[in-house]
């Protein structure tokens, strides 16, 4: 069954707030923020994980990888994109982009960790080993990175599982971007 993409004549009353300030942020309304907006309070929600997920003490490029490497890793078509566009607007390096989406090596050995963890976070569901946290913690994070990493898992699993149940499809803006996985997933 189709999910609705609701606009300010179709969404609940709790939703409008929120898609008013979605088109004043973006100037346009994020398909995502349009099927979310069904739930006023998974919309909220998303908004707020996004809030805060920004506010941690990751710099642009260390965000893009978080948020990069759940989106990949959860293969959603509609994330990967949009996230390519924001990456450029914060001014992180192609590089890094690249080989986020291509699933190749970072240009830094703690990007690379912060990849790792991510991936192994994702694929664990959160049980690493050990061996996998000192890894993470040699590369040079720490116990409050951890917690930050779990807080951006939640945020895009929030979206990437949204994305894929409604098939979302891709923003106009970000369908030069369009991404899908090599044959050859990242080793971790």
């Amino acid at each position: 069954m189709k999910f609705p993409f609701h606009d300010q004549d179709s969404a609940p009353d709790a939703s409008k707030p929120l898609l008013v300030q979605s088109q004043k942020a973006f100037g346009r309304l994020p398909g995502l923020h349009k099927v979310l907006a069904e739930s006023p309070q998974a919309y909220e929600g998303y908004q707020l994980l996004h809030k805060l997920f920004t506010e941690t003490d990751f710099n642009a490029d260390e965000l893009t990888v978080v948020w990069q490497s759940i989106n990949v890793e959860h293969e959603c078509h509609y994330c990967v994109p949009a996230h390519t566009g924001i990456a450029k607007m914060m001014k992180v390096s192609d590089d890094i982009t690249d080989a986020l989406r291509n699933e190749t090596a970072l240009p830094t050995a703690k990007l690379e960790a912060l990849r790792t963890f991510t991936v192994q976070m994702v694929r664990e569901r959160g049980n690493v080993s050990e061996a996998q946290m000192k890894a993470f913690f040699d590369a040079g994070y720490g116990h409050r990175a951890v917690l930050d990493v779990i807080l951006g898992l939640a945020q895009k699993t929030m979206s990437n599982y949204v994305n894929h149940v409604a098939e979302t499809p891709v923003d106009e803006v970000f369908q030069p971007l369009e991404w899908k996985r090599s044959d050859t997933p990242l080793k971790v």
